[in-house]
C-alpha cells in the first residue's frame, strides 16, 4: 500500500500513521507524567510504520527505566502503546517505539553482528545460529542477511527464538 492508497476507513496511510503517532504520544506523555520522568516525544513515519521516540535533553541515562535490561521494558512499553492505539483507533498498530536511542544503537550492533556472521557462513559454508533475539532484533538480522544475498530463518520458541543463517545455495531454509 502506498501513502496515496485509501484504506476502508477513508484515511490515507500517512494520515492513519500520523493519527497512530499522535495517540501514542498522548499515551506516552501521560505515562511520563505518572512516572515523573522528563522526556519529549518525537514522531515520524519509517517504512510505512509510525515511529515514536521518547527523548530526553537531560542525562542519556534518565530514561533507562523505560528501556530496562536488554530492552525488555521497552518491548513491553511498545506492546502497551500499540494496545492503547488500537483501543483508540480500532485498528491494529505496528508502530515502533524507541526510548533514548536504544533501538537505534541496538540496530547498529545487530547489523555488525549479522555482517560478521555472514562472513563466517560464507567462509565456512556452514549454517550458523545466532543468540536468542526478540522480533525486532530478528527482523534487523533477516534484513541484513537478505541484502547480502543469503537466506535466514527463525528457529526455536520464545524466549529462545533465534536467527539461523544458511550458506548460499542451501535449500534447507
Amino acid at each position: 500500500m502506498t501513502s496515496d492508497a485509501t484504506p476502508e476507513n477513508g484515511k490515507t496511510l500517512v494520515a492513519r500513521l500520523e493519527e497512530e503517532g499522535e495517540v501514542a504520544a498522548d499515551y506516552l506523555e501521560e505515562l511520563l507524567d505518572i512516572a515523573d520522568l522528563d522526556g519529549d516525544i518525537d514522531l515520524d513515519i519509517h517504512h510505512e510504520r509510525a515511529a515514536v521516540e521518547v527523548v530526553s535533553e537531560e542525562s542519556p541515562r534518565s530514561l533507562d527505566a523505560l528501556v530496562g535490561r536488554n530492552g525488555e521494558v521497552l518491548e513491553a512499553l511498545q506492546d502497551l502503546t500499540r494496545l492503547a492505539v488500537q483501543a483508540r483507533t480500532g485498528e491494529r498498530s505496528r508502530l515502533m517505539l524507541d526510548v533514548g536511542g536504544f533501538r537505534a544503537g541496538r540496530r547498529a550492533e545487530l547489523e555488525t553482528l549479522a555482517t560478521d556472521a555472514i562472513t563466517r557462513v560464507r567462509e565456512s559454508g556452514e549454517t550458523e545460529s545466532l543468540e536468542p533475539m526478540n522480533a525486532f532484533e530478528r527482523k534487523v538480522v533477516h534484513d541484513v542477511v537478505a541484502a547480502a544475498g543469503l537466506v535466514s530463518d527463525s528457529a526455536g520458541v520464545e524466549p529462545q527464538r533465534h536467527v539461523v543463517i544458511h550458506p548460499a545455495g542451501d535449500t534447507t531454509a
